[in-house]
């Protein structure tokens, strides 16, 4: 495994990277409404990517058709949006997206409900972004990689939830995906020490009920085996001397 650490200079760099791609979500958020079709977002998304000279991160990676993932219901990750996919009541959506700028990616993900969401629902999109705050607040210099992963497992599980195992966030920089993995399981103590510039994509993928999900003939949709819904909530972070910073806030 080779960590690549960053210096203070291109965490800035990367810094730069999730201001824009916080700015691509805050665009498509007014329009995850009842009615809308995921390829309207996917739409929007590329045109505020390119009014900042952008680049759309997954365009194109590995053959992936377009600039946003977006996940309904029992997707888990990795839904290609189509015109045909209308956003109805009681449906939630996850859109992951990431951009490069001058070189640098940022990662990030938000589950949204769409109308009045279920209780169990509201559940569990509370307990995975809660998920992710409390991993950011393990990503800290002399932690190990461990800490962080159990910080989204324990609280999940207490709440009876599946913690997706084949998915896993990563390191980020220069690429997308670098090393280390960062599980959304794990044990406290375990795993690489947590070192001042290391960039994690954190991203916890939580299920309503049983944790297995398979990818659908199309390669790319994961979805949960039981048919739960599924949430994921994502941030890219530097760990710093002064504590993490989330590049993507």
């Amino acid at each position: 495994m080779a960590i690549m650490l960053k210096t203070p200079q291109e965490i800035e760099k990367m810094r730069r990277s999730g201001r824009v791609l916080r700015q691509v979500h805050d665009a498509i958020k007014p329009l995850v409404v009842a009615g809308a079709t995921t390829m309207d977002l996917e739409i929007a998304a590329n045109a505020k990517i390119d009014s900042f000279g952008a680049k759309a991160a997954f365009k194109g990676y590995h053959g992936f058709p377009a600039a946003l993932c977006t996940s309904l219901n029992h997707q888990v990750v990795h839904g290609m949006p189509n015109k045909d996919t209308v956003l109805k009541d009681g449906d939630i959506l996850s859109i992951d997206c990431g951009v490069i700028v001058d070189g640098y990616y940022s990662d990030a993900a938000v589950t949204y409900a769409i109308g009045t969401p279920s209780a169990k629902t509201k559940k569990l999109l509370e307990v995975t972004e809660a998920s992710l705050e409390a991993a950011i607040l393990e990503a800290v210099v002399g932690g190990r990689l461990g800490d962080i992963s159990a910080a989204v497992q324990e609280m999940c599980e207490a709440q009876g939830f599946g913690v997706v195992r084949e998915f896993v966030g990563h390191g980020i920089g220069k690429a997308m995906h670098e090393d280390p993995q960062v599980p959304n399981y794990g044990s406290r103590g375990k795993g690489p020490r947590l070192k001042a510039g290391m960039v994690l994509a954190i991203e916890p993928m939580i299920n309503a009920g049983a944790a297995e999900v398979k990818v659908l003939k199309d390669g790319w949709t994961a979805v949960t085996v039981d048919g739960s819904y599924s949430a994921h909530f994502e941030h890219t972070v530097a760990i710093t001397k002064d504590g993490p910073q989330v590049l993507t806030r």
